[in-house]
């Protein structure tokens, strides 16, 4: 199977997942869960659009990059190296925090894991496209989360 059909399956499992979780059963929101949901989600909302705004005419729905596209580390990317997938994550925890049933959470965390494993096969094709810049890109940022402090150092490097 070749890499661009690879994404477009990455796409397809991740519109399937996310389905999945809005046919799951609700709870009843109080006010308050629906107001901080709402929050949360617009969060997510936001970055998404910081994302693909940083993007520009790289924006692709598939997890391939786009040929000469070059790496972008700046904006968001200067922070985490996958943020759509953290903006998807922030909506989805908007939704599960505004009516979240048990088998909602429960998915949220396979979704989690499903954007960790997305992000890793992405990083490899970052990595095998642009080599060094990227590996020392992925050594200062976060994959979905911004990193807290700086890497450690190997001793003796």
């Amino acid at each position: 199977m070749s890499t661009r059909a690879i994404g477009w399956a990455w796409v397809a499992a991740q519109f399937a997942a996310l389905a999945v979780l809005l046919l799951l059963p609700w709870r009843t929101p109080s006010l308050v869960s629906i107001v901080l949901g709402a929050v949360v989600a617009m969060a997510g909302v936001l970055l998404g659009l910081a994302t693909s705004r940083a993007l520009g005419s790289a924006f692709t729905p598939t997890p391939v990059p786009i040929r000469g596209a070059g790496l972008r580390m700046t904006g968001v990317y200067a922070r985490v190296r996958h943020p759509m997938y953290g903006a998807v994550l922030l909506i989805v925890l908007g939704l599960l925090i505004a009516a979240g049933s048990p088998w909602g959470w429960a998915w949220g965390v396979a979704l989690v894991v499903f954007f960790v494993l997305k992000s890793r096969w992405e990083d490899s094709l970052l990595h095998t496209a642009h080599g060094s810049e990227w590996e020392a890109w992925a050594n200062r940022t976060g994959a979905l989360v911004p990193r807290r402090m700086p890497p450690r150092t190997k001793p003796g490097a």
